[in-house]
């Protein structure tokens, strides 16, 4: 993945939902303690951004292309993108699990 689209950590994610560029959000199921997550869902239902849950901070992190523990991640706008079509399928998946 471009890392330019990719914000990592809560607070990241937050700023992205906030400004309204977050096309989807990742979080971590294991995180600790999981309130640090838990206005997130909220913020993306109402900005209407696709959210999901994954297992573990640790497959997150690695999937974000670090060593650490990531507890939430964020995919964000680029119009000029070759990931556009990617992102789409993603998004649309992840709608379909909160149907």
């Amino acid at each position: 993945m471009n890392y330019k689209q990719l914000r990592k950590g809560a607070n990241e994610v937050t700023k992205t939902l906030n400004r309204g560029i977050a096309e989807f959000i990742v979080m971590a199921a294991d995180s600790e303690p999981l309130e640090i997550l838990l206005h997130l869902p909220l913020l993306c239902e109402d900005k209407n951004v696709p959210y999901v849950f994954v297992r573990s901070k640790q497959a997150l992190g690695r999937a974000c292309g670090v060593s650490r523990p990531v507890i939430a991640c964020s995919v964000t706008v680029n119009e000029g993108s070759q990931l556009k079509p990617q992102i789409q399928t993603i998004q649309q998946e992840i709608e379909r699990l909160l149907v």
